[in-house]
């Protein structure tokens, strides 16, 4: 099948080149030589094999440049080999939706490229259509059909236009002139809306929706809008494609406890009256308005930014939906949580939805709302149908893995199942047979690039970015309807390459002793040997370690003697010392007196326990038997030295004691004193400001001489 444009006609006509016949060539060619009639089938097939070997052209908007790369057949790598401008200040790129022109901010202008008929001969070359003074252009957008280019910018207001000047313009792009300017504050939903056709132009100003009727061209058009509906802060609106005059959407608000609305239309008619279809719902800030392809079906996201039940972080969610014949339901969903992704096939008569807490559920929805196929639940938020709605691919991605299933939406059934891990943005190839996944800043600034993948699994291209520059934004070259023909999935494993990236390992970690029990090895034998006799063998990793190992336990050395200290052991870490070194002495002797000491090379046969401090009682007892001994090597009596360590120790007790009563007693009385003086102050500062005090408050005033005096006697005795 192949599209043919007729001569003097302003229709597109379907054409089989394999059964046409030559009364075709007559009433399609009519105004053609005899010699363009015969050999029109041959021409039809030459277009189309050529068709068959279209590849797009990849733009790519970077820290550094806008870059346009290309290849050179379906097999080949992208190479930068198309323009190339150096800028560090591009905000946007965009293609026309036929994929004629290619528009890219530059920080001085925005310029707007023609894209060449064919990628060969002057393929490289792509002359430049018109360059627009937009220097601070943060959004671009082109019309359905590419005949005009819309640019959104920052509102502000400077000194020469107080009231501020227009930030939403929409140009010619065959002539670039400006053909329209209004101020349009709100940067989440700044595009306007289309007609398929570019009969009409449309967008919310102040909740009010204009009209502009470009039937008789763009200069009589936007001089004065044609229809105006609405008039309430917050509304939207929304045309539908396909139809001509086309239906379309208006959201109005819920306001003082009544529920949001959304009204359908059918062009011109929008009196209160003349609606299609209605649907009203509660728990709406925000809707997301979904037009199939065909403008016949409309589905509706609605989501409040806050969840009174306090169920969920993200808010309520819920779909809708609504049909030009004037049916309307709302879209059930079996498990509770968020809605992911919505997304309409191109198909048009079937949508799927991703929706729950993780992991999620996906199920794919008919025209009557009923679910005709659940994918199961799994880790992904992201759904996307390829150009023909034959595939789709269920991710997750942001801060998700990174998961990635290829579906066959006809047979029902998974194709491959890859992981691309920090995939921020994700397009199909307008084939329908590849897609590409990208790393971009600002989401991340690390590890930037891009990779292109088959339906099946395969890697056909790789590019990572150098470092110290980013990749902002990447988009493929769209084309007209018909372009490329819908492919044949199939299950056969395409031929790919392979990722230059080191991919994690899924194996579990084992432990080294059994790596060697798996190879036959006795761990024993591989132990590091002990270097001090009488310790045993050290284990593996503790001389790598030995000083994280020493800090450690100084540490914890530390956290019980203040531990201790905190429940009145007065005992200071030396005497602890002290204490366990004799004990740990003993035990050694016993061991060499009963040969059971380890020598080298021998394994312990019994393990050795750590020793902890001795308790207070069986200190205090130690401390008496070094003080009798001491006496006894000064010839006292035995006697004498228990009664001499009594009193000292009743003494040092006695003394503590009263030194730390007397002690908190002063801290308490400074204390309180400097309270009273501080009270003294913030009285004298409200007297000073005309605020009349109390008499006791007076007279705690006339106290301030005296409480200065003893604050000073206090702090002279400590």
């Amino acid at each position: 099948m192949f599209v043919l444009s007729a001569p003097n006609a302003c229709c597109f006509s379907v054409i089989d080149y394999n059964t046409i016949q030559p009364c075709v060539h007559k009433q399609l060619l009519t105004n053609t030589a005899v010699s363009d009639r015969v050999c029109v089938c041959e021409r039809l097939k030459t277009m189309a094999a050529a068709v068959d070997g279209v590849v797009p052209t990849l733009a790519i908007r970077s820290s550094v440049a806008v870059e346009l790369w290309s290849s050179a057949g379906a097999k080949q790598p992208y190479k930068p080999n198309l323009p190339r401008e150096e800028t560090k200040s591009s905000r946007s790129i965009c293609f026309s939706p036929d994929g004629r022109y290619f528009a890219y901010s530059n920080g001085v202008e925005v310029k707007v490229l023609h894209v060449p008929t064919s990628n060969t001969g002057n393929a490289g070359c792509w002359p430049v259509q018109c360059t627009l003074p937009r220097p601070k252009a943060f959004y671009l957008k082109f019309s359905p059909r590419g005949n005009y280019l819309c640019t959104w910018e920052h509102y502000a207001i400077t000194k020469d236009r107080p009231e501020g000047a227009a930030n939403l313009l929409v140009y010619d792009v065959a002539t670039g002139t400006e053909v329209f300017a209004i101020v349009q504050k709100n940067q989440t939903d700044w595009q306007p809306s289309w007609s398929s056709d570019e009969s009409i132009f449309a967008l919310v100003v102040g909740g009010e929706a204009l009209f502009y009727d470009l039937a008789a061209g763009p200069v009589e058009g936007f001089a004065s809008t044609s229809r105006k509906i609405g008039g309430s802060r917050g509304g939207m609106l929304s045309l539908g494609p396909g139809n001509s005059p086309p239906y379309l959407a208006f959201y109005i608000p819920g306001a003082k406890g009544a529920p949001s609305m959304c009204k359908l239309y059918k062009y011109p008619a929008l009196g209160q009256n003349q609606t299609v279809a209605c649907k009203s719902f509660f728990q709406a800030d925000r809707v997301e308005m979904l037009w199939n392809k065909r403008g016949s079906g409309l589905l509706l996201l609605t989501s409040t930014e806050v969840d009174k039940s306090g169920a969920s972080y993200y808010g309520n969610q819920a779909v809708h939906f609504m049909a030009t014949k004037g049916d309307t339901c709302s879209v059930p969903l079996s498990k509770e949580g968020p809605v992911h992704s919505v997304k309409w096939s191109p198909k048009a008569n079937e949508f799927v939805v991703v929706y729950g807490f993780m992991p999620s559920k996906a199920a794919l929805y008919n025209l009557k709302c009923d679910v005709i196929f659940d994918f199961g639940e799994g880790p992904r938020n992201c759904a996307y149908f390829n150009p023909f709605g034959n595939l789709i691919v269920l991710a997750g991605f942001g801060n998700l893995p990174g998961a990635v299933e290829v579906w066959d939406v006809g047979k029902r059934e998974r194709i491959a199942n890859i992981k691309c891990a920090d995939t921020t943005h994700f397009e199909w190839h307008p084939n329908g047979e590849w897609f590409v996944t990208a790393t971009t800043a600002p989401r991340l600034r690390i590890s930037n690039g891009f990779k292109v993948y088959h339906y099946s699994g395969a890697l056909l291209h790789e590019t990572l970015w150098p470092q110290g520059q980013e990749l902002l934004g990447i988009e493929w070259q769209q084309y007209a309807d018909n372009t490329y023909a819908e492919p044949k999935i199939t299950k056969a494993k395409h031929e790919g390459i392979k990722s230059s990236q080191p991919e994690a390992s899924k194996k579990a970690y084992t432990p080294p002793h059994l790596r060697l029990l798996k190879e036959g090895k006795n761990p024993e034998k591989y132990l590091p040997q002990p270097t001090v006799p009488g310790l045993p063998a050290a284990a593996p990793g503790m001389g790598k370690n030995k000083k994280r190992n020493t800090n450690s336990s100084k540490a914890k050395g530390n956290n019980n003697i203040n531990n201790k200290r905190e429940a009145g052991d007065a005992t200071p870490p030396d005497a602890a010392a002290t204490l366990v070194a004799p004990i740990e002495g003993l035990e050694q002797q016993q061991e060499i007196a009963t040969g059971s000491a380890v020598t080298i090379g021998e394994s312990p046969r019994r393990p050795v326990q750590k020793q902890r401090p001795l308790p207070r009682q069986q200190q205090q007892h130690y401390h008496q038997q070094q003080e009798q001994q001491k006496a006894s090597e000064l010839g006292t009596p035995r006697h004498q030295a228990n009664g001499n360590v009594a009193q000292n120790n009743n003494a040092n007790n006695s003394s503590s004691n009263s030194n730390s009563n007397n002690n908190s007693d002063k801290d308490r009385k400074i204390r309180s004193v400097a309270k009273k003086l501080s009270d003294i102050k913030k009285l004298k500062s409200r007297q000073s400001q005309g605020e009349t005090l109390e008499l006791n408050q007076l007279n705690k005033i006339e106290m301030e001489a005296s409480y200065l005096e003893e604050l000073k006697a206090l702090k002279l005795s400590v």
